[in-house]
């Protein structure tokens, strides 16, 4: 084997950097014209709603460890200002992108199914007059002007709210001379608005943005004033929450505290209208204390997340993805008994091919049954109006023991998981909020029921959150099983995280922060012996990221001992595949379709006894180190079930993207090939209930 510094930065990507791919992988979803119109809307609100995400989290670290003098890159090597410099100049081409799509692809497309957004340059006179009253009832008593002048400073602005900044001349009621003002757009206004039929134009749906209309009427708002020009602006601020969970004592009081914090954070971003005259965006940044790179001027509406709202707006499902009912297994529906079902053997399910419906029967029955004793649930997110939280209060209620991990550390999900939390004991639930310094992301139910004088337990453990509405865009895995080990093991780990206990030696799961890292490791190095020893070797892994550096540096020893690597990971990706000498047995593709991947999966051929793991975990140093995460045995059946799922997705010349040496990405193309989209493969499998 070469002599390799497999640390060296050459054979790493730097993880910001291969964010913004993925997002440009998504907004190429929307760029393509075989999908639905209404479909290619949708992923271009989801690219501008993840940039988003990306400012308020990733980018406001890198500013803060500028601010703070850390400089310094990680395994790829770039400094922290080389990062945000290569951020800006991908973040503007991207965003000229989406808006070049928006106006050049996207109106005149929805023109074309009679859909039409209209402005204040293209109101029809009976338009106009529907919109001044619509203004005038809606709108305009809910809008606050706020004049800037030195008894009245500028106003907070919260974090992605919409703004306008106003040019005015005259004086006001008091004599004074105005020369600017802000109007602030509540949140509770709609930002889309659906104009009435009219006979001007039968069979056309009319909507406008509600900027538009704010643009249109605002001198209404600056009585006796002359409004020389209004501008749309937008401030991203950091959206970290800071709690020191080793010094406060009340973690959920905290967190509420810091939450109310979250929205005036410090500006990172500032969004304008590319027809602002220069000095307005430069008295902007100024305030904000925000530099040029930090300016990005839009060609069309600030914040196109919006636009998302038309596809529930519109009943127009020759313009959306065909709908489809998940499967159920045959085996529940005719038992019906979730416990007797267990007790024959080992259920897994694939959503969203498969329904979610049973895991929520598994609990529902769980509350009604009179055998069952107990009831420990982990949640991370799983909606606000959640039926899964609904059976675990009834159980409370029904005087089930009833045991709930709450993680309120969910990022952006913290203000509903502290209302589950307080619905939850209110019922009586036991609510515990994990592990002081760690995020509890591990899927998992273990149900507890008498049998015949003696306790059984029924596992559930999953790769996705317990939320219904997700369960049908997300592809994860959950197994169903009363294995007693696995049961064993489950007690345990719920044990460590309600009491203060001993690391326990686990029989089957794997279990972050203590096993699960090693393991992979270990298994990894155990197929590289088997390559050197000329045996087949392979190593299958599904998942959403892969940054971890001792994790690349073992892919890479096995690529250059033999071992075949394939590796499905939907985004950000830290490894180089290809490079020769180094990963040239390693291959990299990302799967971006109709369903969010999510599922995680680990296969080690193992010398033709193969062993395969789901988890919650991805391969990122938090996740092997910083959290409770799951990863758990599937048996021979299921086994193969999953295989052939990721031979699938590796078959796939439609939805994939194939990571090369230098670190971008291409399109799989078919050729002369048959197409294979991996996901209308697998909707077509599932379909055909399962036994």
């Amino acid at each position: 084997m070469l002599d390799v510094n497999l640390k060296a930065p050459e054979y790493y990507i730097n993880r910001e950097l291969s964010f913004l791919d993925f997002n440009s992988r998504v907004l190429a979803q929307a760029h393509d014209e075989a999908l639905p119109l209404l479909e290619r809307i949708r992923f271009l609100g989801i690219s501008c709603s993840n940039l988003d995400e990306f400012f308020e989290i990733r980018v406001a670290g890198l500013k803060q460890r500028l601010e703070l003098g850390s400089l310094g890159g990680g395994p790829d090597g770039m400094s922290v200002p080389e990062q945000l410099t290569a951020i800006h100049d991908r973040a503007m081409a991207m965003v000229k992108d989406q808006y070049d799509l928006l106006n050049q692809l996207v109106f005149p497309a929805l023109a074309a199914h009679g859909i039409q957004f209209v402005n204040g340059k293209t109101f029809t006179p009976r338009q106009h007059a529907w919109l001044a009253e619509y203004f005038a009832k809606e709108v305009e008593p809910v809008l606050t002007p706020l004049g800037l002048d030195p008894a009245r400073p500028f106003p907070r602005i919260q974090n992605k709210s919409q703004n306008f900044i106003v040019r005015l001349s005259g004086k006001d009621a008091f004599g004074r001379d105005a020369e600017l003002a802000v109007v602030q757009v509540p949140r509770a206004l709609p930002r889309i608005i659906r104009l009435p039929q009219t006979d001007e134009a039968p069979g056309t749906t009319h909507f406008v943005f509600l900027s538009a209309v704010i643009s249109t009427f605002i001198a209404q708002l600056f009585s006796g004033m002359a409004v020389q020009g209004a501008w749309q602006f937008r401030v991203t601020r950091n959206s970290d929450l800071f709690v020191d969970d080793e010094e406060v004592d009340n973690l959920l009081r905290a967190i509420e505290g810091e939450l109310a914090q979250r929205r005036y954070g410090a500006a990172v971003r500032m969004e304008t209208s590319m027809v602002c005259p220069e000095d307005i965006p430069n008295f902007l940044l100024r305030h904000f204390a925000l530099t040029t790179n930090d300016l990005y001027q839009v060609n069309g509406p600030v914040n196109l997340n919006r636009l998302m709202s038309i596809y529930d707006l519109l009943d127009r499902p020759d313009l959306k993805y065909p709908p489809f009912t998940p499967a159920i297994p045959r085996r529940i529906v005719a038992k019906e008994d979730i416990f007797a079902v267990m007790r024959d053997s080992d259920l897994m399910l694939h959503h969203p091919f498969e329904s979610f419906v049973p895991v929520i029967d598994f609990l529902r029955q769980a509350s009604l049954d009179p055998y069952v004793l107990a009831i420990k649930q982990t949640l991370y997110r799983t909606g606000p109006q959640s039926p899964v939280v609904d059976a675990l209060v009834d159980a409370a209620r029904n005087g089930k023991e009833v045991t709930v991990i709450i993680e309120l550390m969910a990022r952006f999900d913290e203000a509903a998981n502290i209302a589950l939390a307080t619905r939850l004991q209110e019922a009586g639930a036991h609510v515990m909020y994990g592990v002081v310094g760690y995020k509890t992301h591990a899927k998992l139910i273990m149900v507890v029921r008498r049998e015949n004088g003696k306790l059984r337990r029924y596992c559930h453990l999953g790769t996705g959150n317990y939320h219904p509405n997700t369960a049908r865009v997300y592809t994860d895995y959950g197994l169903f099983t009363c294995d007693e080990a696995v049961g064993e093991d489950l007690h345990e780990l719920f044990l460590q995280l309600t009491s203060p206990t001993r690391v326990a030696t686990m029989q089957k799961i794997l279990q972050s922060p203590f096993t699960l890292h090693e393991a992979l490791l270990e298994k990894t190095r155990r197929e590289i012996q088997f390559a050197r020893e000329g045996k087949p070797a392979r190593v299958i892994a599904k998942m959403n990221a892969l940054i971890e550096p001792q994790i690349i540096q073992a892919l890479y020893q096995a690529s250059m001992a033999g071992v075949k690597v394939d590796l499905i990971v939907r985004g950000i990706c830290a490894l180089r595949p290809g490079i020769p000498g180094v990963s040239e047995n390693i291959t990299v593709r990302s799967i971006v379709g109709r369903f969010l991947e999510h599922s995680r999966v680990y296969y080690f051929l193992n010398d033709g006894d193969p062993e395969l793991f789901c988890a919650s975990a991805d391969w990122m140093e938090r996740n092997f180190f910083r959290r409770i995460e799951v990863g758990f045995p599937v048996g021979r059946r299921h086994r193969e079930q999953i295989v052939a799922d990721l031979e699938t997705y590796l078959s796939d010349n439609v939805l994939a993207w194939q990571l090369r040496a230098d670190g971008d990405y291409e399109r799989c193309i078919a050729g002369d090939h048959p197409l294979v989209n991996a996901q209308t493969t697998l909707l077509r499998r599932y379909a055909e209930p399962a036994d």
